[in-house]
């Protein structure tokens, strides 16, 4: 296919739900892979060398830990992991504006420390799997979702960060806002009636894309394919707009 380099820079493959073996036998059938997300998962079975693996192997790694704690604490996690090469690192927005700039500086320094490019942060808004329900009932917040989407991107971008990671329901009106240099990274991508399984807020990858979506984060539609090949390159087609 024509682009397949510049399509697959879109594209990061959630690597969740694999071990190290599945991971590298994947890249190995896939090597047009650019972008991988080590989540809680695999970094958790694996440990931080998973990392290492993965730079060693030309990845660009997402670390998807969604750091939430008090400032000092996501500081030094984001300090410590800056230095793994990580090039995105996500952080709860709601952590709090002294959190994320504390956060922001000490990637900068960490990365530093080791000679390499500062990671962009990345503030996480909504998860895909809350509706307006849930949102209402489990943590008694009647704001519309979208609404605190809006708050939580501003409160990311005003501290500084590289972007958010936002449902594929709300980028629209976030790119609006927003210049292609801040970063709105989608989950929730699924192809057109495929099964949703945990996420709620979810959509195609070629509408994603073409409402402003920086990157899409894409797991188990192309892991637990029958053809990860095939279905890889299949995204790559829907995102090369």
């Amino acid at each position: 296919m024509k682009n397949i380099n510049k399509s697959s820079e879109k594209l990061i493959i959630a690597l969740d739900g694999m071990d190290k073996s599945n991971v590298f036998h994947l890249l190995k059938k896939i090597p047009e892979i650019i972008w991988v997300k080590v989540g809680l998962e695999l970094f958790v079975s694996e440990g931080p060398d998973m990392l290492s693996k993965l730079k060693d192997n030309g990845k660009k790694i997402f670390l998807d830990l969604k750091f939430h704690d008090i400032p000092t604490t996501v500081a030094r996690a984001c300090f410590a992991a800056s230095k793994t090469g990580a090039d995105l690192i996500s952080l709860h927005t709601c952590s709090g504006v002294k959190a994320l700039k504390m956060a922001n500086e000490a990637a900068k320094e960490g990365a530093s420390k080791v000679n390499l490019m500062p990671p962009k942060l990345l503030g996480i808004t909504i998860l895909t799997s809350w509706t307006r329900e849930s949102f209402a009932n489990d943590l008694l917040i009647n704001q519309p979702i979208v609404q605190r989407v809006k708050h939580l991107a501003d409160i990311a971008s005003k501290s500084g960060l590289g972007g958010c990671v936002c449902s594929p329901r709300e980028v629209q009106f976030l790119r609006e806002v927003y210049p292609e240099t801040f970063e709105l990274i989608t989950p929730g991508i699924r192809s057109l009636g495929s099964d949703i399984n945990d996420q709620s807020r979810v959509s195609d990858a070629s509408e994603a894309i073409k409402m402003g979506a920086s990157k899409l984060v894409i797991g188990r539609a192309i892991t637990k394919s029958k053809d990860p090949a095939y279905m890889f390159k299949s995204f790559c087609d829907k995102v090369a707009i």
